[in-house]
């Protein structure tokens, strides 16, 4: 219940601080501040913090009330900025004053005046900022109070709640408190007069009663039954997210059936001051259990079929859901027994005694979740063949042995001494361990919304955007822990003001206000850029002359000028001042330049690329060894696609710099070479008309120029021809290659001609030592060289080096 009661004190206080510093900021814009009343307040806030022996409470109301004052006074420092800033550059304009300070009396007297005005103009600015200052310095000393008392209260040590001797007087008190309120309603019932409005009012309260007590009892397993039928079937996104939607039931039903008996309660009119403090917080306390009972409904489901949020089995699932509901109920009890204790101002003994067994069940609940935990670790660890499992896991086992050692440490300092310290570390963990499951029941919610709008089916939960919601989800809770292990509203409203008000960088000042102008003006800047380029792209190049290459090149170049336009409009707009930056920039161009020279080189090669357009897409290029088609340009690289399908990405620079050979640079058509050899003794004449056929014949090849055909001369094997035709479209010059070396082979088939190929005589000496002839054991003599045997090796050697290249015959 504290929890919630923060939470909610955290809402209205921010919105009292908007309300006030609204109230302020159109006072001041109509009458000005009212500085007279300032000063009391200021003067009432110094006399409270020097005195020291103001509560709590009244330290907060007067804290709330400086902050108003504070915002009053931050808009009042901003009421006369544009008259201040035309004043100053009206005394710009008008120049130094001389060093010998003559000065024509005109602009003397001009400057003098300008010079009044600006400090007339100043003072009520330089009255606000002094009056902030000290604002700041209250709301400082009150915060150091609070937090000394507050540190003090946690460290001490009080009576020990395992202390027999404090037993007895503690269930004294609780049970004097629980006569009190059983007399109030036997003390109201015996007036007459109550007895006659009692039963009046008898209708109603059946009503209620019965309405009450059906949505108690009843509502929350027919809210389950109904979620767990839908849900029954399939885990379809629409299902999934009806089902959540019922299951909510499970909450608000029964809440109201509480509510409703307490009103029935109210109305009986027997309540009397005692059982008043005990119905308010029955409510809130139920909704904590009847939370805690959802959430680990959700959390741990009944279904083995559903998508689980943790690798349990069906047991440790059903202790899961047990150890919530049971965390929620004492949670709830010890909410409404806190409120018995202020109500009847127990001494601190009887509230250690009564309360320490409470903590002790939260802290073994809590220690029990946390052994889930870590048992979700270990049966991950089962399931992965190898590898560790992913940060999540990980995370959840951390916090499950945190959880463990959070609750061991607190009941050993409660029970020690240290109830208070021990309170805030138990009581904590467990509100805790709620927002945890929480939130994992939230993120399953955005993922299954995304599932239904996206329409990609289950594969859509491990996109971006579920990520992305999944780690907003995760930073929108941490107010909320805060709040739970016991930062003051106030203290978190402070963050979020100066959060708000962002740090400064050169004149102005980097707040979520200016960074939310930036994205805005800059993502429309980007859409126009984008619908611009698509309008070039798509309906009014496509109706000039240019080439595929050069419209490219337009709309590339279109989208780098809108994307810098819009960056530079939206820092403009946005009311940044880079400035400041400028001295810093320019001693970091220098490192930078050297750091980066070779992503600028990119850049500027790329900028050449585009506007001077030695290659275009879909052009086929040659360059550093690689042969392909253009893809894309890019401001740093370009994209080559290899004829093997592969991309290969080409910097830019290389481009520029190295040796291109562009195939199709200005048109398509290119020339290719048929070289063909046919054995000596051939008819050269015929040969060359049967080559110059089949060039003419085929239909890429153009006849202006005519193909050739080329004698190239006499080979060691062959006599050389070479077919050499300028084809209309070189992109096909493999094939048309390939074409007309099947038409040659035919048509020399068909016509006798002999294609030759390689032989070769080779000459061996003394063959009679490799075939074993020579009798054993007689005695070999060596020949004796001759020059016939060096004509013989050399005849060797030719030999062998004509079989190292080639097959020889």
């Amino acid at each position: 219940m504290g929890i919630i009661i923060r939470f909610f004190q955290v809402v209205f206080l921010l919105a009292s601080l908007g309300l006030s510093s609204a109230a302020l900021a159109q006072n001041s814009d109509q009458t000005g501040l009212d500085y007279t009343l300032w000063e009391a307040t200021a003067t009432r806030a110094d006399d409270a913090i020097a005195a020291g022996r103001a509560s709590d409470v009244a330290l907060e109301n007067l804290r709330s009330q400086l902050v108003a004052w504070r915002d009053g006074f931050t808009a009042a420092q901003d009421q006369n900025a544009p008259q201040i800033d035309s004043l100053r550059a009206q005394i710009a304009a008008l120049g130094p004053v001389p060093e010998d300070g003559l000065e024509a009396e005109e602009i003397a007297a001009r400057r003098q005046q300008l010079n009044d005005r600006l400090a007339a103009t100043r003072a009520p600015v330089q009255t606000a900022e002094a009056a902030r200052s000290r604002a700041d310095a209250l709301i400082d000393q009150i915060d150091s109070i609070i937090l000394t008392r507050s540190t003090d209260e946690l460290l001490s040590l009080g009576p020990t709640p395992v202390n027999p001797a404090l037993w007895g007087g503690a269930l004294n008190d609780l049970i004097e408190s629980g006569t009190s309120v059983v007399h109030e309603f036997t003390n109201a019932w015996e007036s007459p007069v109550q007895q006659a409005e009692t039963k009046a009012s008898f209708l109603p309260v059946s009503v209620l009663t019965v309405l009450g007590l059906v949505l108690l009892l009843r509502g929350r397993r027919w809210s389950e039954r109904l979620a767990l039928w839908l849900q029954s079937h399939n885990q379809i996104a629409w299902r999934w997210l009806l089902g959540f939607v019922v299951s909510l039931g499970q909450v608000a039903l029964p809440v109201f059936g509480l509510s409703a008996l307490v009103v029935a309660i109210y109305l009986t009119g027997l309540v009397g001051l005692a059982g008043d403090t005990i119905l308010q917080v029955i409510p809130g306390a139920g909704m904590i259990f009847f939370a805690a009972s959802w959430v680990g409904v959700r959390v741990f489901p009944r279904k083995a079929g559903d998508l689980n949020y943790l690798n349990l089995s069906a047991q440790q699932r059903t202790e899961g859901r047990l150890y919530a509901a049971s965390l929620g109920l004492l949670i709830a009890l010890t909410t409404v027994l806190v409120a018995l204790a202020d109500f009847e101002n127990w001494p601190a003994e009887t509230r250690v005694v009564l309360i320490f067994p409470m903590l002790l069940l939260v802290a073994l609940m809590v220690s029990r979740i946390g052994q889930l935990l870590v048992a979700h670790y270990k049966n991950e660890m089962k399931d992965l063949d190898e590898g560790i499992p992913n940060y999540r896991c990980r995370m959840l086992r951390l916090m499950g042995r945190a959880a463990m050692f959070v609750a061991i440490g607190g009941g050993i300092l409660a029970a020690i001494g240290y109830f208070q310290a021990g309170s805030q570390l138990v009581f904590p963990a467990a509100g805790t361990l709620g927002l945890l499951g929480f939130v994992l029941i939230l993120q399953r919610l955005i993922s299954e919304i995304w599932v239904l709008l996206s329409g990609r089916g289950e594969e859509a939960r491990d996109t971006l955007v579920p990520v992305l919601a999944g780690f907003l989800l995760t930073l929108g809770a941490m107010p909320l822990l805060a709040l739970i292990w016991g930062m003051r509203p106030a203290t978190l409203s402070e963050y979020w003001a100066t959060f708000l008000q962002g740090v400064p960088l050169g004149e102005t000042r980097i707040s979520p206000t200016v960074f939310i102008s930036l994205a805005v003006i800059f993502s429309i800047g980007y859409m126009l850029t984008k619908l611009m380029q698509g309008a070039l792209r798509n309906t009014i190049l496509p109706k000039t002359n240019l080439d595929a290459g050069g419209q490219n090149a337009i709309v590339s170049g279109t989208g780098y000028i809108g994307i810098f336009l819009a960056a530079l409009i939206a820092i403009t707009g946005a009311g940044i001042d880079l400035s400041a930056l400028a001295i810093v920039a320019g001693a970091l161009s220098v490192g930078i330049g050297f750091g980066l020279q070779n992503i600028v080189s990119n850049f500027v090669s790329g900028i050449i690329l585009l506007i001077e357009r030695p290659i275009a897409e879909g052009d086929w290029i040659e360059v550093s060894g690689q042969s392909g088609t253009v893809k894309s340009i890019s401001v740093r690289s370009t994209r080559i696609q290899t004829f093997d399908r592969a991309d290969v990405i080409v910097p830019n620079a290389d481009l520029i710099s190295g040796v291109v050979m562009n195939m199709t640079k200005g048109n398509l058509t290119g020339r290719i070479i048929v070289p063909v050899g046919v054995a000596y003794g051939s008819d050269t004449r015929k040969i060359e008309g049967i080559l110059r056929e089949i060039a003419e014949a085929h239909p890429l090849v153009v006849m202006n120029p005519p193909p050739g055909v080329i004698f190239k001369g006499f080979g060691a094997d062959s006599m050389d021809f070479e077919i050499r035709a300028i084809l209309r479209d070189i992109n096909f010059g493999l094939g048309v290659r390939s074409e007309m070396n099947h038409q040659i082979a035919e048509r020399f088939a068909l016509e006798g001609i002999e294609i030759p190929f390689a032989q070769r005589d080779i000459w061996l000496r003394n063959p009679e030592a490799l075939n074993g002839s020579a009798g054993q054991g007689e005695q070999q003599t060596a020949p004796v060289a001759t020059a016939a045997d060096d004509i013989d090796r050399d005849l060797i050697d030719t030999a062998d080096e004509a079989d190292s290249g080639g097959d020889a015959r």
